[in-house]
């Protein structure tokens, strides 16, 4: 009967729908809309046995969500494939994705919030051989959107556990692995002009190669990854002839109750494009993290850091520390502090701007581009954040955590315009679990600032009944110049694989950032539905 079981297929899935009926709101710049109604929907079936895999994904976003570009608009069958399972490997024909390493020269994910799919399709193979190697080998065009680019992607990737060679490594709780990955870009030339006569002889052929290191000793984890790009003449880059790379060192430690990382990367002219003459989060083949904490607070996140692929120094360090119960700064319940700063800053170049028409500057379109120093800092600071949270359990039912943060967030780098905003930032958050069914919980945070807009205040109330219900009310304030409102009622509901929320929102323009990816949501006004459901 174990055996049967095991054969036997098995089918599963998902839907997601998310709906906007948009209001016009001149106020914060909400337009109207043709529409009566915007949503994106996917459904996805996948189905599984004990040797063959298969699935695929169907779309319908014909009047996509705002924020969305238009050649998202569309619907149809977006992703399939079919996986063949044996013991020490699977092959994949149709759309997959992949990572190589921390995804210096390859990452292919998706990200519905930020209207990411950059699937691979074709075929993928991933093979373990012998114990402690493992190999991976792919070839397939990109998905954009609705079309795939003309550009063939190829690449392998090997990663050596020498712990499982050497027994007595891994006797001390020791764990090294080493790793190399290639990437080959084909992609065929173009008419790209230097001046009205001159175009570029283009590079049909951009290879990447990524190298990698890591070591975990008792609580030590350390990672060092280097990676490297040849001549990628692209939009990003005003078609420069500069090879590039990236070098990342990153080390972290931790024990019951103490936690430390300490990590550091500088990137040079790593922009990586299936496309070489795209622009935005469409045709990326690599990413580049941003070595930013990813803020869940509403005020904490209004001035998201993007990347900036072609070349910046970044750091972080955290610092966590938990004080015991029944002590001094513990007290009842124990307390948890952490302290987290980040730096982005520009690398140096040694650059001549060329004019190439009236009025028209390139900085070294068709040539070798800039020299760039490795230690060597540019002038300008593209981010800075420094932030304190306490976590602290006042008693059975209740708990605290408390927030401050100074943020420099140089707009016109990230942005195009705005300048350098300095910010500080408090934020209180409390829980109150009022019996076994009501827990109420409750933000208040500030914004100070002089720049931009000037100061936000944000509030939230949310009340969750279980097992089934949340009801969260918020209104984010800008005090400074609009004095406009930016409040959402919403109601929540849950039972078994099923969830709905209704709300109805003013919400700003801003951007919307996932580690160091970015996207515009322009301002709206309406009511929102959105459903999900596994099987």
């Amino acid at each position: 009967m174990a055996q049967e079981a095991k054969e036997r297929a098995t089918l599963s899935g998902s839907i997601q729908a998310d709906a906007l009926v948009p209001q016009e709101d001149e106020a914060i710049g909400a337009p109207k809309y043709d529409e009566w109604a915007l949503a994106n929907t996917y459904a996805d079936l996948r189905l599984q046995s004990r040797y063959v895999d298969a699935g695929a994904r169907l779309e319908w976003n014909q009047f996509p969500l705002p924020g969305y570009e238009q050649d998202f608009k569309g619907w149809g069958l977006a992703n399939f494939y079919a996986r063949a399972r044996w013991k020490n490997g699977a092959v994949t024909l149709g759309d997959f994705y992949e990572q190589f390493g921390s995804g210096f020269i390859l990452r292919s994910y998706e990200e519905r919030s930020l209207g990411v799919d950059n699937s691979l399709r074709g075929v993928h193979l991933a093979w373990n051989p012998y114990r402690g190697i493992a190999l991976k080998v792919l070839s397939g065009r990109q998905r954009r959107y609705w079309e795939h680019n003309e550009a063939w992607v190829s690449g392998a990737d090997a990663e050596l556990s020498l712990d499982e060679w050497v027994p007595k490594l891994a006797q001390h709780n020791t764990y090294l692995a080493l790793g190399g990955s290639y990437v080959n870009k084909y992609e065929e030339d173009e008419d790209i002009f230097v001046d009205v006569t001159h175009s570029l002889n283009l590079p049909k052929v951009v290879q990447a190669f990524d190298v990698r290191a890591r070591l975990q000793t008792g609580g030590w984890n350390l990672l060092a990854e280097y990676a490297h790009k040849s001549q990628d003449p692209s939009y990003d880059n005003d078609y420069i002839y500069r090879p590039g790379y990236v070098a990342m060192l990153s080390g972290s430690y931790s024990k019951r109750g103490l936690s430390i990382l300490l990590q550091a990367k500088r990137s040079d002219n790593m922009s990586f494009r299936s496309r070489r003459a795209m622009s935005g989060t469409s045709s990326m083949l690599n990413h580049l993290p941003a070595f930013t904490l990813d803020h869940t607070y509403a005020l904490a996140a209004l001035y998201p850091y993007a990347t900036n692929a072609n070349g910046e120094w970044a750091y972080q360090a955290e610092f966590g520390y938990n004080f015991k119960r029944r002590t001094a700064l513990g007290g009842k319940y124990g307390t948890t502090v952490k302290v987290n700063f980040s730096h982005v800053h520009a690398i140096e170049r040694n650059e001549r701007p060329l004019e190439i028409s009236p009025g028209q500057i390139s900085y070294s379109r068709g040539t070798n581009g800039y020299g760039s120093p490795f230690w060597k800092w540019g002038d300008e600071t593209y981010y800075q954040d420094l932030n304190v949270q306490i976590d602290k359990k006042i008693t059975a039912d209740w708990k605290l955590n408390l927030m401050y943060m100074y943020q420099r967030y140089n707009k016109t780098a990230v942005e195009g315009e705005g300048g350098m905003i300095n910010s500080h930032i408090i934020i209180g958050e409390a829980k109150w679990r009022i019996n076994r069914t009501l827990t109420l919980r409750g933000e208040a945070q500030y914004l100070f600032t002089p720049d931009d807009e000037g100061d936000w205040a944000f509030g939230l109330l949310e009340l969750s009944v279980n097992p089934h219900w949340m009801f969260t009310v918020s209104d984010m304030y800008n005090a400074g110049t609009t004095h406009n409102h930016y409040y959402q009622a919403s109601a929540t509901y849950n039972v078994g694989a099923h969830r709905i929320q209704a709300a109805y929102a003013r919400t700003r323009a801003g951007f919307n950032c996932t580690g160091g990816v970015c996207r515009w949501i322009p301002a709206t006004r309406g009511f929102t539905l959105s459903y999900n459901f596994n099987f």
